[in-house]
């Protein structure tokens, strides 16, 4: 089954040259099925690069899903064209009273900031609290998942004194979990961040199981037992070239920043990078998608059970 998407959306003629299985609005509304509901909450500022790569991802699966795309009211999106963001997005107030089989919220390049310094914090915590009622699974990915897991479980970011930045490996903690069913006992994933977890934290805390991690990058996949709340740290969506555009842009900006780690052939800038990620990115979410939303999520969303964060201590 095919992704549901609007047929103006810059990503479908992008999907489509790709051969990816995607189908406009009108034509699914002739089909006698219920899609999958998944909201996208795009913090990232590059919103038609991240609408894409979610999109190629979500697309890889034999369910019909049908995408509707979340901003925040209270930050001006400076990188995307006014027109884009009315044709293609809703706020928070649009679509507070409906529900959704999943979400993604996704990164931002903000990591350097206290969460309550960000300008629309209170307006984030108000989206994660709107998950926990009416939306069955939730994906954070990267800084959105260091800031579901300190919103959620009250687990604090670490300053990273140098970026942690290229392709790592990692293994597999947790095989029998369905969310990592068919991947490798080891695999890599993308990294670009300035902040970490707090792993003693995470180990304290009850209700987390960490599913796959890296002896450098630290925890990379993490779940309550439930799979209704997923945190990503990482970057598996990164298209092939993601990582060489922030570093050329870091470089021609005079920005302190090193060579990507295994990612380039002999780590030279020069030469074309590997990726290396791409299977297990689509493993990840095609599983997210068929075992934690398609087969639990009850088709009358009306039914659906709230989460319990755990108490503060």
């Amino acid at each position: 089954m095919p992704l549901i998407i609007p047929k103006n959306l810059p990503a479908y003629d992008e999907l489509q040259k790709e051969n990816v299985f995607i189908m406009h609005q009108e034509r699914a509304m002739s089909q006698h099925i219920r899609p999958l509901r998944i909201l996208i909450l795009n913090l990232m500022p590059t919103k038609i690069v991240t609408e894409t790569q979610l999109a190629r991802l979500l697309a890889n699966s034999p369910l019909q899903v049908q995408v509707t795309f979340l901003q925040t009211a209270t930050h001006n999106t400076t990188h995307t064209a006014p027109e884009h963001m009315k044709a293609f997005y809703k706020t928070f107030d649009e679509i507070k009273n409906e529900r959704f089989d999943g979400m993604i919220i996704t990164g931002a390049p903000i990591e350097d900031l206290d969460y309550e310094d960000v300008d629309y914090w209170e307006e984030l915590c108000r989206i994660m609290d709107y998950t926990k009622e009416n939306v069955y699974s939730t994906i954070h990915l990267c800084w959105g998942a260091l800031a579901g897991l300190y919103y959620h479980f009250g687990i604090p970011k670490v300053h990273l004194g140098k970026k942690m930045f290229g392709v790592f490996k990692h293994r597999v903690t947790r095989p029998s979990n369905p969310l990592v069913r068919g991947f490798d006992e080891v695999f890599y994933a993308p990294h670009s961040r300035w902040a970490g977890l707090d792993r003693a934290a995470i180990d304290a805390c009850g209700d987390l199981r960490i599913l796959a991690e890296s002896d450098i990058a630290g925890p990379m996949l993490l779940s309550t037992e439930s799979g209704r709340q997923i945190f990503v740290i990482g970057h598996p969506e990164y298209d092939k070239y993601t990582l060489d555009a922030e570093y050329r842009r870091d470089v021609k900006a005079g920005k302190e920043i090193h060579v990507p780690v295994n990612y380039y052939p002999d780590d030279d800038p020069n030469k074309d990078p590997i990726f290396r990620w791409r299977a297990h990115a689509h493993l990840l979410y095609t599983n997210w998608l068929n075992y934690y939303v398609y087969q639990n999520t009850p088709y009358d969303l009306d039914d659906l059970e709230a989460v319990v964060d755990p108490p503060r201590t």
